[in-house]
């Protein structure tokens, strides 16, 4: 619900209130955000500003407001200049050469629902929707306010919109110029939030490749405090997924603000504490070397930011983003579809394969209960290894005689769906392509051009590149019964020049908005394809490529340990549901850890399950036991799917545990929950060990059972017990083996054991 009343303005969600009201100078000033509280009749005075004296070398707005300090205000959005030295909202430089910009409040509108944007994904409530327990839509309403520079042809729209029933609030920004010439803008953010305290910790999730999403902490002081990716892409270097929290904070209490950004390139966020003890956040496109030309009567908008809070801790705050995510964000065909169980052929072959190896693959594959063949890399020009042939999208007949068509039919006939691997935004300098069209490559001419995996960025801040693009995927993907694709993207951006003309400032904007066009225009000719999104692993894992693709490949790291710290990193503000995660083979291929069956089935089930092996070099015995696997994720996918998720236990670490996760899945109608329980590394003569549970029905009786398919050993746990034990007591587990012989009963849990929990309501 959003509300107006004398320029007081109130943003209300089932469980948070936003509020803020515009000053007599015309500033919007920020006064709360935070878990839901009513006003009184003195509320806004109680929260406002309200200065007798600007303090020391304070800088005073005007003559007109002369105690009106911005430096000392909590502000919707900020500009460069009038006293403010934080780092500013928007900065634009005009025809005379001045980056001040004085941008004064002029009106507002509320309206029900939401509008969309003209280039960028966007959160959206669909009329029809609802979710999986029949509860009614979010009623979206929408907020836009207008500001305009009191000394240029500039406006300046903040446009907020509601999702109560996922305690969400997103926020964007669109600058248009009005005047008579052109602007440039040098820096426009989505979001920012000025706070009136500092006591927070900020939380960061960093990493590389193939080490994705460590979660980072840091205690908030005078400073600045920044997470960025200059790389193009959202990146694995700093997911834009922030969190801002009191120091005390739990998985299951304190006051926890989370941020995210519906964008896919370089991006921005940052935590400022200033001299006042007051912490600004801002979340948006990179501002570094951005430059825009805005022309008369053109306007930039910025991607859409998303925020929540709650006083519930990190596992509230991650079920609101979660719920957000999968009913606002995640769209099309495959938003509420189960997801098939898959068998990619990557790891298994590599580029070194054949029809008739790819069949013996595929057969083995039916006969376990995979739903969906997926071949990877290598099918296309002369793809033999890496250095040659993207940009050539037409079939190796060497690999493939009878082309992809004749190879999906052969699939399908052993009863599953047949899906492709695809980088359609790269080239390689063997290629086709190449020479036919060097100069859609990027590279700056007459230099040498550094390349990442042998291969260069096709400039889709070009027309004609975009319509390239589309129309080979297009062929591609009509020219057999294609139900899936991985579209990947496994190089960064370093040397930018266009040879279209693009401006620098701008290319790295253009080229994300280039990209959507060639995503939309492909999911709506292939409505029914089930895309999941690539790029080297998480390197771009973002809520903007989730609005056209409903899984994204997690990383090239399938090393199950690995998985269990990346996937915990990535529930913090993304659902399970888009987290695509496999079985793969042991020895692991990119750590060397031998790592139990049970292991690596157990971490890829909280995820969307597929496999990447050899399962034809199996033995009967081995796969007998991934159909058992497969037989129980089918069972539970529901769960696993739409299930509340908490992370109980979160690679815990002391004298007595050495890496310890423990996650859970409850179904929404609280009706089974899947628990898990991994062990990195084992600790001598420590046998005691409980599964504490959240999230049942405190008043249901279930059965709390063990599942140990792949383990080689029975079952350790058996009991019907109450939820409110299950929550409050937990399972005190079977003991564990110490040292002093393996006996009857005992429970196994050496380096990387694990064990699944099926928690289930008694008849």
């Amino acid at each position: 619900m959003i509300r107006e009343q004398n320029l007081f303005f109130e943003i209300t969600t089932n469980h948070t209130s936003y509020w803020f009201h515009i000053l007599p100078s015309g500033h919007p000033e920020h006064l709360y955000y935070g878990p839901r509280i009513e006003a009184g009749a003195d509320a806004e005075r109680a929260l406002a500003d309200r200065p007798v004296y600007l303090g020391g070398n304070g800088i005073s707005y005007s003559k007109e407001y002369p105690l009106v300090g911005l430096e000392e205000l909590c502000l919707e959005f900020s500009a460069l200049g009038h006293g403010d030295v934080r780092d500013p909202f928007v900065t634009v430089l005009y025809p005379n050469g001045s980056p001040v910009s004085d941008f004064l409040y002029e009106g507002y509108q509320i309206r029900d629902g939401k509008s969309g944007m003209q280039t960028l994904p966007s959160a959206y409530a669909e009329e029809d929707h609802q979710d999986n327990r029949g509860n009614a839509p979010d009623c979206v309403q929408e907020l836009t306010l207008t500001f305009r520079d009191r000394n240029y042809g500039t406006v300046l729209e903040l446009i907020y919109a509601a999702f109560p029933d996922c305690d969400v609030i997103t926020r964007r920004s669109v600058l248009r110029n009005e005047g008579s010439r052109a602007a440039e803008v040098q820096r426009l953010m989505s979001l920012q939030l000025d706070l009136a305290d500092s006591e927070y910790d900020w939380h960061t999730f960093t990493g590389a490749w193939a080490r994705e999403f460590n979660h980072q902490t840091d205690r908030l002081h005078q400073g600045r405090f920044v997470s960025e990716s200059r790389c193009g892409l959202s990146s694995s270097m700093n997911n834009p997924f922030v969190m801002l929290t009191r120091p005390n904070t739990t998985e299951t209490a304190g006051l926890c603000y989370g941020f995210n950004l519906i964008y896919s390139g370089s991006h921005q966020e940052e935590a400022e504490v200033n001299a006042y003890g007051k912490t600004r956040i801002l979340t948006g496109i990179q501002p570094d070397g951005f430059s825009w030309k805005l022309e008369p009567g053109e306007e930039l908008e910025a991607p859409e930011a998303v925020m929540t809070v709650t006083d519930g801790g990190f596992g509230a705050l991650s079920r609101s983003m979660h719920r957000f995510v999968r009913h606002h964000i995640v769209r099309g065909a495959w938003k509420d579809r189960e997801r098939p169980v898959l068998l990619n052929s990557w790891e298994a072959v590599y580029f070194d394969f054949n029809e008739e190896k790819l069949l013996e693959m595929a057969k083995t594959a039916a006969d376990t209960g995979i739903e969906l063949f997926v071949l990877d890399d290598g099918w296309f020009g002369r793809r033999n290894d890496a250095r040659s042939s993207l940009g050539d999208w037409y079939v190796n007949r060497e690999k493939l005689p009878g082309g992809l068509g004749e190879l999906a039919e052969k699939i399908h006939s052993l009863g599953m769906q047949f899906g492709i691997w695809v980088e359609p935004e790269m080239i390689c300098v063997r290629s086709h392509l190449y020479e036919e069209h060097p100069d859609w490559a990027v590279a700056v001419p007459g230099t040498i051009h550094s390349e990442g995996r042998n291969q260069r960025i096709l400039d889709l801040t070009r027309q004609d590149v975009r319509d390239y693009i589309v129309q080979a995927m297009s062929d591609v993907f009509s020219s057999a019964r294609i139900s899936y694709v991985k579209w990947d993207n496994n190089r960064i951006f370093t040397d930018l020049f266009s040879a279209a003309g693009t401006r620098p400032g701008e290319f790295l904007h253009r080229y994300c908005l280039g990209y959507y066009e060639v995503m939309d225009r492909l999911v709506h000719a292939f409505p029914d394809i089930l895309f999941e999104g690539c790029a080297s692993g998480g390197n771009r894992f973002d809520l903007g490529v989730l609005c056209y693709m409903p899984q994204i490949w997690a990383s090239d790291d399938t090393d199950a340990v690995c998985r269990a710290m990346i996937q915990t990193g990535m529930s913090y503000g993304y659902p399970m549901s888009v987290i695509s995660a496999h079985v793969s083979a042991s020895p692991n291929h990119q750590t060397g850890r031998y790592t139990p069956w049970a292991t690596r089935f157990g971490v890829a089930c909280f995820g969307m399950l597929g496999y990447e092996l050899n399962l034809a070099s199996l033995s009967e015995e081995e796969k007998q036991m991934v159909q058992r696997q497969i037989a129980f994720y089918k069972e539970h996918r529901k769960t696993f799917l739409s299930g509340d998720y908490y992370r109980l236990v979160s690679g815990r670490e002391d004298d007595f545990e050495k890496g310890i996760w423990q996650w859970m899945c409850v179904a929404e109608d609280q009706s089974e929950a899947i628990g898990f329980f991994l062990q990195r590394q084992f600790v001598p003569n420590m046998s005691a060990a409980f599964f504490r549970t959240q999230g049942l029905d405190e008043h249901a009786l279930y059965r709390f059972r063990d599942f140990q398919v792949g383990s080689g050993l029975g079952n350790e746990e058996d009991f019907t017990l109450s939820g409110s034990l299950l929550d409050h007591a937990g399972v005190r587990l079977t003991q564990a083996y110490a040292g002093e012989g393996r006996k009857p009963g005992t429970r196994y849990f050496s380096d990387a054991a694990s064990r699944l929990y099926v928690i289930e309501k008694a008849e």
